[in-house]
Protein backbone atom coordinates (compact mmCIF):
# COMPACT_ATOMS: atom_id res chain seq x y z
CA UNK A 1 0.00 0.00 0.00
CA UNK A 2 1.35 3.29 -0.67
CA UNK A 3 2.44 5.58 2.30
CA UNK A 4 0.76 8.62 1.97
CA UNK A 5 1.86 11.82 3.58
CA UNK A 6 0.31 14.85 3.91
CA UNK A 7 3.44 17.29 4.43
CA UNK A 8 3.40 19.99 1.10
CA UNK A 9 4.76 23.38 0.81
CA UNK A 10 4.20 25.89 -1.83
CA UNK A 11 7.33 25.38 -3.27
CA UNK A 12 6.60 21.68 -4.15
CA UNK A 13 3.64 21.80 -5.31
CA UNK A 14 2.82 20.06 -8.63
CA UNK A 15 -1.02 20.84 -8.94
CA UNK A 16 -1.62 24.16 -7.86
CA UNK A 17 0.25 28.15 -8.39
CA UNK A 18 -0.44 30.12 -5.30
CA UNK A 19 0.21 33.71 -5.70
CA UNK A 20 0.01 36.65 -3.08
CA UNK A 21 -1.43 39.88 -4.57
CA UNK A 22 -2.73 41.31 -1.32
CA UNK A 23 -5.49 41.89 -0.45
CA UNK A 24 -6.07 38.85 -3.11
CA UNK A 25 -4.30 35.54 -3.09
CA UNK A 26 -5.07 33.58 -6.54
CA UNK A 27 -5.15 29.82 -5.66
CA UNK A 28 -4.84 28.50 -10.24
CA UNK A 29 -5.64 24.68 -10.61
CA UNK A 30 -2.82 23.45 -13.36
CA UNK A 31 -2.75 19.76 -12.85
CA UNK A 32 0.44 17.49 -13.93
CA UNK A 33 -1.30 14.62 -15.71
CA UNK A 34 1.91 13.10 -14.79
CA UNK A 35 2.06 13.97 -11.43
CA UNK A 36 -0.56 11.24 -10.09
CA UNK A 37 -0.18 10.02 -6.21
CA UNK A 38 -0.13 6.02 -7.44
CA UNK A 39 0.42 5.03 -10.99
CA UNK A 40 -2.02 3.79 -13.13
CA UNK A 41 -3.65 7.04 -14.42
CA UNK A 42 -3.41 10.18 -15.97
CA UNK A 43 -4.61 13.49 -14.22
CA UNK A 44 -6.13 14.63 -17.90
CA UNK A 45 -8.21 17.79 -18.07
CA UNK A 46 -7.17 19.40 -14.22
CA UNK A 47 -8.91 16.53 -12.68
CA UNK A 48 -7.75 15.48 -9.27
CA UNK A 49 -6.51 12.59 -6.74
CA UNK A 50 -5.67 12.92 -2.92
CA UNK A 51 -2.38 14.62 -3.87
CA UNK A 52 -3.84 17.20 -5.81
CA UNK A 53 -6.35 17.72 -2.49
CA UNK A 54 -3.16 17.81 -0.16
CA UNK A 55 -1.78 20.48 -1.59
CA UNK A 56 -5.22 22.59 -1.40
CA UNK A 57 -5.69 21.57 1.84
CA UNK A 58 -1.96 22.58 2.28
CA UNK A 59 -2.62 26.19 0.76
CA UNK A 60 -6.20 26.84 2.58
CA UNK A 61 -4.20 26.28 6.06
CA UNK A 62 -1.62 28.79 4.81
CA UNK A 63 -3.38 31.34 3.57
CA UNK A 64 -5.19 31.49 6.85
CA UNK A 65 -2.07 31.29 8.83
CA UNK A 66 0.69 33.29 7.10
CA UNK A 67 -1.40 35.73 5.13
CA UNK A 68 -3.60 37.66 7.67
CA UNK A 69 -3.53 40.57 4.66
CA UNK A 70 -5.57 38.18 2.08
CA UNK A 71 -9.38 39.14 2.06
CA UNK A 72 -9.87 37.31 -0.58
CA UNK A 73 -8.84 34.38 -2.47
CA UNK A 74 -9.64 33.66 -6.48
CA UNK A 75 -9.89 29.62 -7.58
CA UNK A 76 -9.38 29.21 -11.22
CA UNK A 77 -8.07 26.93 -13.72
CA UNK A 78 -4.22 27.86 -15.36
CA UNK A 79 -5.60 25.87 -18.24
CA UNK A 80 -7.22 27.04 -21.33
CA UNK A 81 -11.17 26.68 -21.24
CA UNK A 82 -10.84 23.84 -18.55
CA UNK A 83 -11.76 24.52 -14.75
CA UNK A 84 -11.53 21.19 -13.25
CA UNK A 85 -13.13 17.81 -14.74
CA UNK A 86 -13.34 16.80 -11.02
CA UNK A 87 -12.29 13.38 -9.09
CA UNK A 88 -10.20 11.37 -11.91
CA UNK A 89 -12.13 8.32 -12.85
CA UNK A 90 -9.49 5.86 -13.35
CA UNK A 91 -7.83 6.63 -9.79
CA UNK A 92 -11.54 5.91 -8.83
CA UNK A 93 -12.21 3.08 -10.40
CA UNK A 94 -8.71 1.08 -9.72
CA UNK A 95 -9.18 2.25 -6.05
CA UNK A 96 -9.89 0.03 -3.46
CA UNK A 97 -13.40 0.74 -1.28
CA UNK A 98 -11.38 2.22 1.47
CA UNK A 99 -9.40 4.14 -0.35
CA UNK A 100 -12.64 5.93 -2.07
CA UNK A 101 -14.15 6.62 0.65
CA UNK A 102 -10.95 8.31 2.87
CA UNK A 103 -10.45 10.01 -0.89
CA UNK A 104 -13.96 11.89 -0.46
CA UNK A 105 -14.02 11.87 3.19
CA UNK A 106 -11.06 14.62 3.03
CA UNK A 107 -11.92 16.27 0.08
CA UNK A 108 -15.05 17.02 2.17
CA UNK A 109 -13.41 18.58 5.03
CA UNK A 110 -10.95 20.64 2.62
CA UNK A 111 -14.11 22.04 1.49
CA UNK A 112 -15.55 22.66 4.41
CA UNK A 113 -12.30 24.19 5.86
CA UNK A 114 -12.56 26.51 2.58
CA UNK A 115 -16.47 27.49 4.04
CA UNK A 116 -14.60 27.87 7.63
CA UNK A 117 -12.42 29.70 6.25
CA UNK A 118 -15.13 32.39 4.82
CA UNK A 119 -17.26 32.52 8.06
CA UNK A 120 -15.03 32.47 10.57
CA UNK A 121 -11.63 34.38 9.28
CA UNK A 122 -13.18 36.64 6.60
CA UNK A 123 -10.76 35.41 4.13
CA UNK A 124 -13.81 34.81 1.16
CA UNK A 125 -13.55 32.42 -1.37
CA UNK A 126 -14.69 33.05 -5.20
CA UNK A 127 -14.60 30.51 -7.93
CA UNK A 128 -13.71 31.49 -11.20
CA UNK A 129 -14.87 29.26 -13.58
CA UNK A 130 -13.20 29.78 -16.37
CA UNK A 131 -13.90 26.50 -18.63
CA UNK A 132 -16.13 23.37 -18.39
CA UNK A 133 -16.10 22.59 -15.08
CA UNK A 134 -17.72 19.43 -14.19
CA UNK A 135 -18.06 17.07 -10.98
CA UNK A 136 -16.00 17.51 -7.74
CA UNK A 137 -14.70 20.41 -10.25
CA UNK A 138 -18.19 21.99 -9.67
CA UNK A 139 -17.96 21.35 -5.65
CA UNK A 140 -14.90 23.17 -5.23
CA UNK A 141 -16.77 26.09 -6.96
CA UNK A 142 -19.64 24.73 -4.59
CA UNK A 143 -17.60 25.77 -1.40
CA UNK A 144 -16.88 29.16 -2.25
CA UNK A 145 -18.88 32.27 -1.61
CA UNK A 146 -19.22 33.48 -5.44
CA UNK A 147 -18.90 31.43 -8.29
CA UNK A 148 -18.39 33.78 -11.53
CA UNK A 149 -19.18 31.38 -15.09
CA UNK A 150 -17.27 32.69 -18.24
CA UNK A 151 -19.87 33.68 -21.18
CA UNK A 152 -18.26 31.94 -24.10
CA UNK A 153 -21.27 30.02 -25.08
CA UNK A 154 -19.37 26.36 -24.32
CA UNK A 155 -18.72 26.28 -20.85
CA UNK A 156 -20.80 24.43 -18.11
CA UNK A 157 -21.06 23.41 -14.59
CA UNK A 158 -22.18 19.95 -14.46
CA UNK A 159 -22.65 17.52 -11.42
CA UNK A 160 -23.03 14.19 -14.06
CA UNK A 161 -22.06 11.67 -11.49
CA UNK A 162 -25.40 9.59 -11.37
CA UNK A 163 -25.96 9.37 -15.01
CA UNK A 164 -22.27 8.40 -16.42
CA UNK A 165 -20.30 6.69 -13.49
CA UNK A 166 -23.57 4.91 -11.10
CA UNK A 167 -22.37 6.94 -8.01
CA UNK A 168 -23.09 9.94 -6.23
CA UNK A 169 -21.29 13.76 -5.90
CA UNK A 170 -18.74 12.49 -3.33
CA UNK A 171 -17.96 15.86 -1.97
CA UNK A 172 -21.14 17.26 -1.00
CA UNK A 173 -22.57 18.72 -4.85
CA UNK A 174 -26.18 17.09 -4.16
CA UNK A 175 -26.29 19.04 -0.16
CA UNK A 176 -24.53 22.34 -1.03
CA UNK A 177 -27.16 22.96 -4.53
CA UNK A 178 -30.14 22.81 -2.63
CA UNK A 179 -29.03 23.81 0.98
CA UNK A 180 -26.67 26.41 0.44
CA UNK A 181 -27.33 27.79 -3.70
CA UNK A 182 -31.06 27.22 -2.79
CA UNK A 183 -31.43 25.65 -5.92
CA UNK A 184 -35.26 24.07 -6.35
CA UNK A 185 -35.02 20.44 -5.67
CA UNK A 186 -36.56 19.79 -9.16
CA UNK A 187 -34.21 21.44 -11.21
CA UNK A 188 -31.47 20.01 -8.39
CA UNK A 189 -33.17 16.76 -10.20
CA UNK A 190 -32.27 17.69 -13.87
CA UNK A 191 -29.34 19.36 -13.13
CA UNK A 192 -28.03 16.07 -11.51
CA UNK A 193 -29.17 13.98 -14.22
CA UNK A 194 -28.27 15.89 -17.39
CA UNK A 195 -24.55 14.73 -17.71
CA UNK A 196 -23.90 18.09 -20.22
CA UNK A 197 -24.43 20.03 -17.49
CA UNK A 198 -25.76 23.95 -17.65
CA UNK A 199 -23.88 26.97 -19.20
CA UNK A 200 -25.25 30.74 -19.66
CA UNK A 201 -28.17 32.90 -18.35
CA UNK A 202 -29.94 29.80 -17.05
CA UNK A 203 -26.98 28.64 -14.46
CA UNK A 204 -27.60 32.16 -13.24
CA UNK A 205 -31.22 31.70 -13.50
CA UNK A 206 -30.86 28.09 -11.62
CA UNK A 207 -28.61 29.74 -9.12
CA UNK A 208 -26.04 27.41 -10.00
CA UNK A 209 -23.63 30.24 -10.64
CA UNK A 210 -24.12 33.70 -9.45
CA UNK A 211 -22.52 35.86 -12.41
CA UNK A 212 -21.70 35.49 -15.94
CA UNK A 213 -18.90 37.11 -17.45
CA UNK A 214 -17.55 37.49 -21.17
CA UNK A 215 -14.71 35.84 -21.77
CA UNK A 216 -12.40 39.16 -22.53
CA UNK A 217 -13.62 41.09 -19.61
CA UNK A 218 -13.10 37.68 -17.38
CA UNK A 219 -9.84 38.78 -15.45
CA UNK A 220 -10.62 42.06 -14.99
CA UNK A 221 -14.32 41.24 -13.51
CA UNK A 222 -12.86 38.78 -11.12
CA UNK A 223 -10.07 40.68 -9.56
CA UNK A 224 -12.73 43.42 -9.10
CA UNK A 225 -15.10 41.55 -7.23
CA UNK A 226 -12.66 39.65 -5.23
CA UNK A 227 -11.92 43.25 -4.51
CA UNK A 228 -14.96 44.39 -3.29
CA UNK A 229 -15.44 41.09 -1.27
CA UNK A 230 -11.88 41.24 0.83
CA UNK A 231 -12.19 41.85 4.08
CA UNK A 232 -8.32 41.83 5.33
CA UNK A 233 -7.73 41.19 9.14
CA UNK A 234 -4.18 42.99 9.09
CA UNK A 235 -1.33 42.09 10.81
CA UNK A 236 1.65 39.73 10.43
CA UNK A 237 1.12 36.23 9.40
CA UNK A 238 3.55 33.12 10.57
CA UNK A 239 5.22 30.14 8.79
CA UNK A 240 3.84 27.17 9.42
CA UNK A 241 7.04 25.25 10.05
CA UNK A 242 8.19 21.76 8.93
CA UNK A 243 6.34 19.45 11.49
CA UNK A 244 9.05 17.31 13.74
CA UNK A 245 7.93 13.69 13.40
CA UNK A 246 9.91 10.47 13.78
CA UNK A 247 8.21 6.98 12.27
CA UNK A 248 9.05 3.64 13.40
CA UNK A 249 7.59 0.66 12.83
CA UNK A 250 5.42 0.81 15.63
CA UNK A 251 5.45 4.02 17.03
CA UNK A 252 4.57 8.09 15.29
CA UNK A 253 6.35 10.69 17.39
CA UNK A 254 5.81 14.30 17.56
CA UNK A 255 7.17 16.91 20.30
CA UNK A 256 3.84 16.91 21.80
CA UNK A 257 1.69 13.30 20.74
CA UNK A 258 2.64 10.44 20.36
CA UNK A 259 0.82 7.63 18.97
CA UNK A 260 2.40 3.87 19.26
CA UNK A 261 1.07 1.34 16.87
CA UNK A 262 -0.41 -1.90 18.41
CA UNK A 263 -2.27 -5.37 16.88
CA UNK A 264 -5.66 -3.49 15.49
CA UNK A 265 -4.80 -0.48 18.26
CA UNK A 266 -3.49 3.04 18.13
CA UNK A 267 -2.43 4.47 21.44
CA UNK A 268 -2.00 8.18 21.01
CA UNK A 269 -0.71 10.09 24.30
CA UNK A 270 -1.49 14.26 24.05
CA UNK A 271 1.40 16.08 26.12
CA UNK A 272 0.39 19.27 27.94
CA UNK A 273 1.73 22.75 27.06
CA UNK A 274 5.14 22.80 26.39
CA UNK A 275 5.91 26.73 25.24
CA UNK A 276 3.59 29.32 24.39
CA UNK A 277 2.98 27.95 20.94
CA UNK A 278 1.88 24.59 22.48
CA UNK A 279 -2.36 24.86 21.39
CA UNK A 280 -0.91 25.66 17.66
CA UNK A 281 2.10 22.98 17.81
CA UNK A 282 0.34 20.36 19.30
CA UNK A 283 -2.75 20.67 17.10
CA UNK A 284 -1.04 20.46 13.91
CA UNK A 285 0.64 17.26 15.33
CA UNK A 286 -3.12 15.83 15.53
CA UNK A 287 -4.49 16.76 12.61
CA UNK A 288 -1.12 15.29 11.09
CA UNK A 289 -1.73 12.07 13.14
CA UNK A 290 -5.18 11.93 12.53
CA UNK A 291 -4.77 12.15 8.60
CA UNK A 292 -1.84 9.48 8.41
CA UNK A 293 -3.77 6.85 10.49
CA UNK A 294 -6.99 7.29 8.57
CA UNK A 295 -4.86 6.35 5.23
CA UNK A 296 -2.21 4.73 6.40
CA UNK A 297 -3.56 2.28 8.97
CA UNK A 298 -6.96 0.96 8.03
CA UNK A 299 -7.02 -1.78 10.10
CA UNK A 300 -6.03 -0.39 13.08
CA UNK A 301 -9.69 0.26 14.27
CA UNK A 302 -9.66 1.46 17.81
CA UNK A 303 -7.80 4.63 19.34
CA UNK A 304 -7.10 5.22 22.78
CA UNK A 305 -6.54 8.23 24.00
CA UNK A 306 -4.03 9.31 27.31
CA UNK A 307 -2.96 13.01 27.85
CA UNK A 308 0.02 13.48 30.45
CA UNK A 309 0.45 17.04 32.09
CA UNK A 310 -0.18 19.87 34.79
CA UNK A 311 -4.02 20.25 34.13
CA UNK A 312 -3.53 23.61 35.67
CA UNK A 313 -0.70 24.49 32.75
CA UNK A 314 -3.55 23.70 29.86
CA UNK A 315 -5.91 25.74 31.87
CA UNK A 316 -3.09 28.54 31.72
CA UNK A 317 -3.00 28.34 28.32
CA UNK A 318 -6.55 28.06 27.70
CA UNK A 319 -7.09 31.35 28.92
CA UNK A 320 -4.16 33.30 27.23
CA UNK A 321 -5.42 31.99 24.12
CA UNK A 322 -9.08 32.18 24.12
CA UNK A 323 -8.78 35.66 25.50
CA UNK A 324 -6.45 37.13 23.70
CA UNK A 325 -9.05 38.29 20.61
CA UNK A 326 -6.48 38.74 17.84
CA UNK A 327 -6.57 37.45 14.69
CA UNK A 328 -3.74 34.54 15.56
CA UNK A 329 -6.00 33.55 18.27
CA UNK A 330 -9.07 33.08 16.55
CA UNK A 331 -7.02 30.62 13.92
CA UNK A 332 -5.36 28.88 16.66
CA UNK A 333 -8.93 27.90 18.42
CA UNK A 334 -10.86 27.18 14.73
CA UNK A 335 -7.91 25.03 13.66
CA UNK A 336 -8.36 23.12 17.02
CA UNK A 337 -12.08 22.95 16.41
CA UNK A 338 -11.59 21.70 12.63
CA UNK A 339 -9.79 19.07 13.92
CA UNK A 340 -11.65 17.85 16.60
CA UNK A 341 -14.30 17.69 14.04
CA UNK A 342 -11.88 15.33 11.36
CA UNK A 343 -11.94 13.34 14.83
CA UNK A 344 -15.49 13.24 15.45
CA UNK A 345 -16.09 11.67 11.62
CA UNK A 346 -13.06 9.23 11.38
CA UNK A 347 -14.45 5.64 11.26
CA UNK A 348 -12.47 4.76 14.26
CA UNK A 349 -13.62 3.31 18.21
CA UNK A 350 -12.46 6.01 19.92
CA UNK A 351 -12.07 5.80 23.62
CA UNK A 352 -10.10 7.63 26.55
CA UNK A 353 -8.47 6.92 29.52
CA UNK A 354 -8.57 9.33 32.14
CA UNK A 355 -5.36 8.28 34.73
CA UNK A 356 -3.87 10.10 37.50
CA UNK A 357 -1.60 12.65 35.87
CA UNK A 358 -3.33 13.43 33.09
CA UNK A 359 -4.65 16.83 31.82
CA UNK A 360 -8.35 16.15 30.67
CA UNK A 361 -9.29 20.02 31.41
CA UNK A 362 -11.27 22.37 29.39
CA UNK A 363 -10.18 22.21 25.90
CA UNK A 364 -8.11 18.93 26.14
CA UNK A 365 -11.30 17.59 27.76
CA UNK A 366 -12.68 18.00 24.35
CA UNK A 367 -10.76 15.30 23.55
CA UNK A 368 -12.34 12.47 25.67
CA UNK A 369 -15.43 14.06 24.75
CA UNK A 370 -15.00 13.36 21.40
CA UNK A 371 -14.56 10.04 22.38
CA UNK A 372 -17.14 6.79 22.19
CA UNK A 373 -16.42 5.90 25.52
CA UNK A 374 -14.23 7.38 28.21
CA UNK A 375 -12.92 5.23 31.64
CA UNK A 376 -11.68 7.25 34.96
CA UNK A 377 -9.09 5.22 36.93
CA UNK A 378 -10.78 5.25 40.64
CA UNK A 379 -7.65 4.90 42.50
CA UNK A 380 -4.03 5.75 42.62
CA UNK A 381 -1.28 5.18 39.70
CA UNK A 382 -1.11 1.41 38.54
CA UNK A 383 2.89 1.56 39.30
CA UNK A 384 2.45 3.56 42.77
CA UNK A 385 -0.10 2.16 45.13
CA UNK A 386 0.80 4.69 48.47
CA UNK A 387 0.58 7.57 45.59
CA UNK A 388 -1.80 10.27 46.88
CA UNK A 389 -2.37 11.57 43.25
CA UNK A 390 -5.61 10.73 41.63
CA UNK A 391 -7.48 11.65 38.32
CA UNK A 392 -9.63 13.68 38.04
CA UNK A 393 -11.26 15.68 34.94
CA UNK A 394 -11.97 20.02 34.43
CA UNK A 395 -14.81 21.44 32.45
CA UNK A 396 -14.46 25.08 31.92
CA UNK A 397 -16.67 27.91 29.07
CA UNK A 398 -14.71 26.18 26.41
CA UNK A 399 -16.48 23.12 26.83
CA UNK A 400 -19.58 24.89 26.34
CA UNK A 401 -19.76 26.12 23.03
CA UNK A 402 -15.74 27.12 21.68
CA UNK A 403 -15.33 24.27 19.90
CA UNK A 404 -18.73 22.95 18.23
CA UNK A 405 -19.91 19.67 16.31
CA UNK A 406 -20.81 19.69 12.66
CA UNK A 407 -24.58 19.60 14.06
CA UNK A 408 -23.78 23.00 15.54
CA UNK A 409 -23.48 21.78 19.64
CA UNK A 410 -20.70 21.79 21.85
CA UNK A 411 -20.24 18.25 22.47
CA UNK A 412 -21.33 17.82 26.02
CA UNK A 413 -24.66 19.08 24.23
CA UNK A 414 -24.83 16.30 22.28
CA UNK A 415 -24.10 13.99 25.11
CA UNK A 416 -26.73 15.36 26.99
CA UNK A 417 -29.30 16.47 24.31
CA UNK A 418 -32.66 17.78 25.27
CA UNK A 419 -31.48 18.13 28.95
CA UNK A 420 -30.74 21.97 29.30
CA UNK A 421 -30.95 21.47 33.07
CA UNK A 422 -27.93 19.05 33.08
CA UNK A 423 -25.96 21.85 31.28
CA UNK A 424 -27.32 24.15 33.85
CA UNK A 425 -25.78 22.02 36.19
CA UNK A 426 -22.32 21.05 34.58
CA UNK A 427 -21.64 25.15 34.64
CA UNK A 428 -22.21 25.31 37.90
CA UNK A 429 -19.01 22.89 38.22
CA UNK A 430 -17.18 24.57 35.89
CA UNK A 431 -13.27 25.37 36.60
CA UNK A 432 -12.83 22.84 39.67
CA UNK A 433 -11.04 19.27 39.80
CA UNK A 434 -14.02 16.51 39.30
CA UNK A 435 -12.95 13.65 41.08
CA UNK A 436 -14.21 9.53 39.97
CA UNK A 437 -17.51 10.24 41.91
CA UNK A 438 -18.00 13.77 40.59
CA UNK A 439 -17.41 12.29 37.19
CA UNK A 440 -20.05 9.53 37.30
CA UNK A 441 -22.36 11.43 39.05
CA UNK A 442 -22.46 14.40 36.44
CA UNK A 443 -22.99 11.99 33.50
CA UNK A 444 -19.43 12.33 32.30
CA UNK A 445 -17.23 9.51 31.62
CA UNK A 446 -18.79 5.98 30.70
CA UNK A 447 -17.34 3.73 34.32
CA UNK A 448 -14.77 4.67 37.15
CA UNK A 449 -12.96 1.33 37.62
CA UNK A 450 -10.69 1.78 40.71
CA UNK A 451 -6.96 0.30 40.69
CA UNK A 452 -7.65 -3.44 41.27
CA UNK A 453 -9.97 -3.81 38.48
CA UNK A 454 -8.44 -0.88 35.59
CA UNK A 455 -6.72 -3.38 33.71
CA UNK A 456 -9.18 -6.03 33.51
CA UNK A 457 -12.10 -3.78 32.94
CA UNK A 458 -10.11 -1.86 29.99
CA UNK A 459 -8.56 -5.08 28.73
CA UNK A 460 -12.23 -6.56 28.56
CA UNK A 461 -13.80 -3.52 26.63
CA UNK A 462 -10.90 -2.95 23.96
CA UNK A 463 -11.22 -6.83 23.30
CA UNK A 464 -14.60 -6.89 23.43
CA UNK A 465 -14.97 -4.16 20.73
CA UNK A 466 -12.29 -5.54 18.74
CA UNK A 467 -14.79 -8.75 18.66
CA UNK A 468 -17.26 -6.79 16.95
CA UNK A 469 -17.59 -6.02 13.17
CA UNK A 470 -16.04 -3.00 11.76
CA UNK A 471 -18.82 -2.10 9.15
CA UNK A 472 -21.45 -2.63 12.09
CA UNK A 473 -19.32 -0.23 14.10
CA UNK A 474 -18.73 2.29 11.73
CA UNK A 475 -22.61 2.98 10.94
CA UNK A 476 -23.09 2.29 14.99
CA UNK A 477 -20.72 5.63 16.33
CA UNK A 478 -21.65 7.42 13.11
CA UNK A 479 -25.47 7.87 14.24
CA UNK A 480 -24.55 7.95 17.57
CA UNK A 481 -22.09 11.02 17.33
CA UNK A 482 -24.21 13.11 16.10
CA UNK A 483 -27.55 13.50 17.82
CA UNK A 484 -30.15 16.66 17.59
CA UNK A 485 -30.51 18.88 14.55
CA UNK A 486 -29.39 18.34 10.84
CA UNK A 487 -26.57 20.52 9.02
CA UNK A 488 -25.00 21.27 5.61
CA UNK A 489 -22.13 19.37 6.99
CA UNK A 490 -24.25 16.30 9.49
CA UNK A 491 -26.01 16.03 5.95
CA UNK A 492 -22.48 15.66 3.78
CA UNK A 493 -20.86 13.12 6.19
CA UNK A 494 -23.68 11.01 7.25
CA UNK A 495 -27.14 11.05 4.98
CA UNK A 496 -24.60 11.84 1.78
CA UNK A 497 -21.69 9.88 2.92
CA UNK A 498 -23.60 7.13 3.83
CA UNK A 499 -25.54 6.59 0.48
CA UNK A 500 -22.66 6.96 -1.27
CA UNK A 501 -20.47 4.37 0.81
CA UNK A 502 -23.20 1.84 -0.07
CA UNK A 503 -23.00 3.01 -3.62
CA UNK A 504 -19.51 2.36 -3.76
CA UNK A 505 -19.28 -1.38 -3.30
CA UNK A 506 -22.71 -2.26 -5.76
CA UNK A 507 -22.46 -3.71 -8.87
CA UNK A 508 -24.10 -0.92 -10.74
CA UNK A 509 -21.15 0.75 -10.10
CA UNK A 510 -18.53 -0.95 -9.23
CA UNK A 511 -18.49 -4.34 -10.73
CA UNK A 512 -17.21 -5.29 -13.46
CA UNK A 513 -19.99 -4.38 -15.86
CA UNK A 514 -21.04 -1.05 -13.44
CA UNK A 515 -20.55 2.24 -14.75
CA UNK A 516 -17.79 3.44 -12.41
CA UNK A 517 -16.27 0.44 -14.46
CA UNK A 518 -17.39 0.96 -17.87
CA UNK A 519 -16.51 4.31 -18.13
CA UNK A 520 -14.13 5.59 -21.34
CA UNK A 521 -14.41 2.23 -22.54
CA UNK A 522 -17.40 2.63 -25.10
CA UNK A 523 -19.65 -0.35 -23.53
CA UNK A 524 -22.80 0.59 -21.72
CA UNK A 525 -23.07 -0.54 -18.07
CA UNK A 526 -25.23 -3.27 -17.05
CA UNK A 527 -27.44 -2.20 -14.38
CA UNK A 528 -29.52 -4.89 -11.81
CA UNK A 529 -33.22 -3.10 -12.16
CA UNK A 530 -33.82 -4.16 -8.87
CA UNK A 531 -34.72 -0.72 -6.69
CA UNK A 532 -33.04 -1.38 -3.13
Amino acid sequence: MTMVSFDREPGSYRHWKLRVEPPIAWLELDVDEHGGLVEGYELKLNSYDLGVDIELYDAVQRLRFEHPEVGAVVITSAKDKVFCAGANIRMLASSSHEWKVNFCKFTNETRNGIEDATENSGQVYLAAVNGSCAGGGYEIALACGKILLVDDNSSTVALPEVPLLGVLPGTGGLTRVTDKRRVRKDRADVFATRPDGVKGKTAVDWRLVDELVPRQEFREVVAARAREMARPRGGEGIRLEPLDRTVTDDEIRYPNVTAKLGEGTVEITVHGPRGDDWLLAMTRELDDLILRLRTNEPERGTWVFRTEGDPEAVLAHERRVLGAGDWLSNEIVHYYKRTLKRLDVTSRSLFALIEPGSCFAGLLLELALACDRQYLLDGPPLDDEDSEERASIVLTEANFGAFPMGNGLSRLESRFYGEPEHLDWLKRERERPLTAADAVELGLVTDAPDDIDWEDEIRLALEGRAALSPDALTGMEANHRFVGPETIETKIFGRLTAWQNWIFTRPNASGPEGALRRYGTGQQATFDRKRV
